[in-house]
């Protein structure tokens, strides 16, 4: 059972939870950007939680189904078609062989989630489906490859119809943020400017990293690469801040002034250029 991608649209990539373990070898954890859009796409197709999808973003691809079998989009708002007609997102609905389904652009955040029945079957890479060239043969869908799937037994719609999406928390401008291991470096008027000042996002953001446009002072002389996690916010020489996300190498040799919580994660993934945040430590 398949799907076949007609059209690849603009990054978009299967993606899991990530692939854990290998930090050791320089292996990015990789997976979905927005962890709780992905939980909520594959609850609503009645998978386990960490099944994998398809991430897309902001314009999506065209999908050829070749078997009857659940689909659900998830993300904040987003233009839909199957077979020319308009779909709704977070509503699960059964797909026919041969029908095409077009997520043709994302209207509100950055990326949605194309969860399906048993989820989407593709190779494993060192433990995860997750693409990450060149861990994977290729970092996004190819026009023409064909995805496996396994649906589980036929399931009822209006079983999952109860699961409710809180779309609310992606308005928020807020980032909840830990202090960093070398937060206790910076003067304390920058430790106060950066939790007071609204930062906005620079045109450099992926799935690596998202940068800031406010530069700030930094007077940390150089240091040896240490371990860095995704959400993990990097002081540069020049002054940028950088916020490393689910690709991102896994040692930096910047200071790391602040760590965002998983959530705080998942808000910023949905953020595109020009958009505000804020810091708010919260320990």
């Amino acid at each position: 059972m398949s799907v076949k991608v007609v059209k690849e649209g603009l990054l978009s990539s299967i993606q899991d939870f990530g692939r854990f373990g290998f930090a050791g070898w320089g292996v990015p954890q990789s997976g979905v950007m927005d962890r709780y859009s992905a939980k909520m796409a594959n609850l609503l197709v009645g998978n386990q939680e960490f099944e994998a999808v398809i991430e897309v973003s902001l314009l999506g691809p065209v999908l050829e189904f070749q078997e009857k079998t659940l689909v659900v989009i998830v993300g904040i708002e987003a233009q839909v078609k199957l077979n020319g007609q308009k779909i709704e997102l977070l509503k699960p609905f059964l797909v026919q062989d041969g029908d095409q389904l077009h997520i043709q652009q994302i209207t509100q955040g950055v990326r949605a989630y194309i969860g399906i029945s048993g989820g989407f079957q593709t190779k494993e890479y060192l433990k995860s489906k997750s693409q990450f060239f060149p861990i994977s043969t290729h970092s996004s869908l190819q026009k023409g490859e064909v995805l496996a799937f396994n649906p589980e037994q036929e399931k009822s719609i209006q079983k999952f119809a109860g699961i409710k999406y809180d779309v609310e928390r992606y308005s928020s401008k807020v980032l909840e943020v830990y202090k960093g291991p070398e937060w206790d470096r910076l003067s304390t008027e920058l430790q106060l400017q950066l939790q007071i000042e609204m930062l906005s996002i620079s045109k450099n953001n992926s799935r690596m990293a998202y940068q800031l446009v406010e530069q700030f002072p930094n007077a940390i002389k150089g240091m040896l690469s240490q371990p860095v996690l995704p959400g993990t916010v990097q002081l540069t020489p020049d002054g940028n801040l950088i916020v490393l996300m689910r690709d991102a190498q896994t040692t930096g040799g910047y200071p790391r002034v602040l760590q965002l919580t998983e959530k705080s994660i998942q808000i910023l993934s949905q953020k595109k250029q020009g958009d505000e945040v804020e810091f708010k430590c919260i320990d």
